[in-house]
């Protein structure tokens, strides 16, 4: 077989013609069944050339460790399936993260159950809800001080408007300790705008700030006089225009001396009806308005004393008694103070603790619920 190709070869580089082109055919035809036979050798080669492998390949499977690299592979094949199961929580672990953190926060914020019915208040509280809550909370503050009353002792619209002005960074116990001495030695605007003013000034030494304050009611005497013939007058707009009379003082003058509805913001009042979130403003004329603007004007009056006695006695400026708090489950601020219910009770003021008030001559219906005089200056 090998000599028949070599001629066929050798011919073929010899001559490049056509006429020796018809030599290897003829030797082609004339080695045919060589030819023949020489193909049916390789198909017989190639079989035996795959019978080992098959022999192999059935070897590998029926031996152990041919198992082992398959086994091998098919982990390796599967890997990348395997990361990306252990990428997919990886990126779903911030949501199991904000779950544990709010109760956390829900919790610290809030010890208590009451706090969980006003959680949402502040935030997303429409214009209706805020009123009824309000609301709500004026009429459980007057169950709680069905009594309350201007802790300013005062017999006529002048004594309370000059009490008023002297209670400015005081408090009223003490206004209602010195004023006694006051009015006794002047009892009319004709009596104190003809007064002495170092005479004043040494009545007034006790409630501090006493030249500033001797200046006031000797002017607003004055103006009485000049301008009103010695009268109070019942007008807001007349009021204000008295020397140390602003619209806290004008309404408490309005509301106490002459039933006319007002709103007092002091210090007490500022300070709960943030706390409650009725209102986010500071400046003493937008919350009149804002807090007006929950009540009807028949409520004024009694809202202010209402609020102001519950920020005297139980809902302090550094330390509220929340767990005594009558409204705490109304309150969005519960929390900010001590919730144990007996801490709390040591918290409170006044009758709440069985002490005596801030008026020396209080109305009879705060001593028959139990409410105690303030004792006169220098009695102890």
């Amino acid at each position: 077989m090998s000599a028949e190709r070599d001629s066929a070869v050798g011919e073929q580089g010899s001559d490049g013609g056509r006429k020796n082109a018809g030599a290897p055919r003829t030797a082609a035809a004339g080695t045919g069944a060589s030819a023949a036979s020489a193909k049916k050798a390789a198909p017989s080669k190639k079989a035996a050339a795959r019978k080992p492998a098959a022999a192999k390949k059935a070897a590998a499977e029926k031996t152990p460790g041919a198992t082992k690299p398959a086994a091998k592979k098919a982990p390796a094949k599967k890997a990348p399936p395997a990361k990306k199961a252990s990428s997919a929580p990886l990126k779903k672990a911030p949501a199991p993260r904000k779950q544990v953190v709010a109760p956390k926060k829900a919790t610290a914020s809030v010890p208590a159950a009451p706090a969980k019915t006003v959680a949402a208040h502040p935030q997303g509280e429409s214009r209706t809800a805020l009123v009824r809550r309000a609301r709500r909370i004026n009429r459980e503050l007057a169950e709680v001080y069905p009594y309350a009353h201007p802790e300013l002792d005062f017999e006529n619209p002048f004594q309370l408007v000059v009490a008023t002005v002297l209670s400015a960074q005081t408090t009223d116990l003490r206004v209602n300790q010195t004023t006694p001495a006051l009015f006794a030695k002047y009892p009319t605007p004709e009596d104190l705008a003809a007064a002495n003013p170092e005479e004043v000034e040494e009545i007034l030494r006790p409630t501090g700030f006493f030249r500033a304050k001797t200046k006031s009611v000797i002017g607003l005497s004055k103006a009485l006089v000049e301008q009103f013939g010695g009268e109070v007058p019942g007008r807001l707009e007349d009021l204000v225009k008295l020397p140390g009379v602003g619209r806290k003082t004008a309404f408490v003058v309005l509301g106490n001396a002459f039933g006319r509805p007002g709103i007092t913001v002091d210090t007490h009042f500022q300070r709960l009806v943030r706390r409650w979130k009725w209102t986010d403003e500071t400046d003493p004329d937008k919350i009149e308005a804002a807090v007006g603007a929950l009540f009807p004007k028949s409520d004024w009056t009694d809202l202010s004393h209402h609020v102001i006695w519950h920020g005297r006695r139980i809902c302090h400026a550094r330390k509220p008694a929340c767990g005594a708090c009558p409204i705490a489950p109304l309150c969005p601020a519960y929390g900010e103070g001590e919730t144990d219910p007996e801490k709390a009770k040591k918290l409170l003021k006044y009758e709440k603790a069985g002490q005596p008030g801030q008026r020396l001559r209080p109305p009879q219906a705060y001593l028959d619920a139990g409410g105690r005089a303030a004792p006169p200056l220098g009695a102890g």
